[in-house]
């Protein structure tokens, strides 16, 4: 196969898996079988396109072939289940969605089935039945459409772990019967809070790597990116959706500020905010501004992006108003409270009131349990201490958050901060 063609495929199967395993997956109604019949249609493209050549819309060449295999695959469970009766109206129904010769622009209802189709899929691959990393590593495969090994060298873990996570995961979904739908009434707001985590917790690694060599992984804050927009098109009527896109953009717009020419991270208020992407932050403001525009009481993503714009909109470190960040983390608190929501107010009450105020927070998060493996807790408290004027508890506390982090550019940061 030429490197052309090859390339080509890898872009636009990188593009449409999504698309095609959830069209694929609505007729099967097995997400492991769709994902199967999907790759059948790549291996097919890998054998014939490099001899027939690239075809005129390859995203529907890959489409139609899988929805076929797709066919097939019923027509042969029917027939198995010796159903002779059902088999042609079973097949007339299912052939009812195949578009054979895709034309170039797709009509109204068909775009609407496509949205449909991908919504089923992100909340199957986002069920509340998988684990926080099944449906991680099962939603970067199926709608990131990134490879088994290029997830598990995002995560730093083997790649027989994710492979096993993976399907695991699918065995799962098919074992307790997981409907290939969106729910729908009351448990549309909680599924989908199962959604938006995953988006998050996919830009969170990518954004402050927990652990290896390197401070950020931008691949996985572009995939994570790549999910909450399509998420925002597929539902925009939910306000927290919004809010989850405008904080991973206005969070993303820093990137390239957030480490120095050696790779060294830079921290938030000595960043050259020059060096950030102005086009993301307006993005993330109008997406702000979409979901205050839905009239939905204040989420926590919402917030969380609230608190982003007023770092977004300072010119500089100096002039961020700190006073509306503590506010916004005192309603954050209400709305899903935390002890590292908690921390992070510790945070702007010390800016803003001075660090004995902020202190008098953080001193009962230090009795808390679940936090006293946290390393940004006993970071905060160094950087309370030592403006307070405490210089040995100060560099206790920074060796003690630098022995808990696992990611070495953190580690380090902490230990100079310390010698400092």
């Amino acid at each position: 196969m030429s490197s052309a063609v090859r390339h080509t495929l890898a872009a636009i199967w990188r593009i449409e898996s999504a698309h095609i395993v959830a069209a694929v997956a609505r007729r099967v109604r097995d997400l492991g079988v769709a994902e199967e019949l999907a790759q059948d249609a790549l291996v097919a493209a890998l054998e014939h396109w490099p001899k027939d050549g690239l075809p005129d819309k390859p995203a529907a060449w890959l489409m139609t072939t899988a929805i076929n295999r797709a066919l097939d695959w019923l027509r042969h469970r029917l027939m198995v289940e010796a159903r002779h009766n059902d088999i042609a109206s079973d097949l007339q129904a299912q052939q009812a969605h195949v578009v054979p010769d895709f034309v170039d622009t797709l009509d109204a209802a068909r775009q609407d089935e496509m949205g449909d189709d991908l919504l089923r899929l992100i909340f199957t691959a986002c069920h509340p039945v998988l684990s926080s990393d099944a449906r991680v590593a099962l939603t970067l495969k199926l709608l990131g459409g990134l490879s088994t090994q290029e997830i598990a060298r995002a995560f730093l873990v083997p790649e027989a772990t994710i492979a096993q996570r993976i399907v695991r995961a699918k065995r799962a979904l098919a074992d307790a019967q997981v409907p290939f739908e969106v729910p729908r009434g009351g448990q549309l707001a909680e599924r989908l809070a199962s959604v938006l985590e995953v988006v998050y917790l996919v830009f969170n690694e990518g954004y402050t790597a927990t652990s290896g060599s390197d401070w950020m992984r931008p691949e996985l804050c572009s995939e994570a990116l790549r999910l909450g927009r399509m998420l925002a098109e597929l539902a925009p009527d939910q306000a927290e959706v919004h809010g989850l896109v405008a904080l991973m953009e206005i969070q993303a717009s820093r990137s390239a500020a957030r480490t120095d020419a050696q790779g060294k991270p830079v921290l938030l208020n000595q960043q050259n905010r020059a060096r950030w992407d102005h086009l993301l932050i307006r993005r993330g403001l109008a997406a702000l501004e979409r979901s205050e525009r839905l009239g939905q009481a204040p989420g926590s993503y919402f917030l969380q992006a609230a608190i982003a714009a007023c770092h977004a909109r300072a010119p500089t470190a100096e002039e961020t108003d700190w006073a509306r960040i503590a506010a916004l983390y005192t309603q954050l608190m209400q709305v899903a409270p935390s002890p590292v929501v908690q921390l992070n107010r510790a945070v702007a009450v010390s800016i803003h009131e001075g660090p004995a105020a902020g202190l008098a927070i953080l001193d009962t998060l230090l009795l808390d349990k679940t936090l006293q493996s946290y390393h940004l807790l006993h970071a905060v408290h160094a950087d309370l201490l030592q403006k307070l004027g405490r210089q040995d508890e100060a560099r206790a506390a920074l060796h003690h958050a630098a022995a808990l982090t696992h990611n070495e550019q953190e580690r380090a940061l902490l230990v100079q901060r310390a010698q400092e």
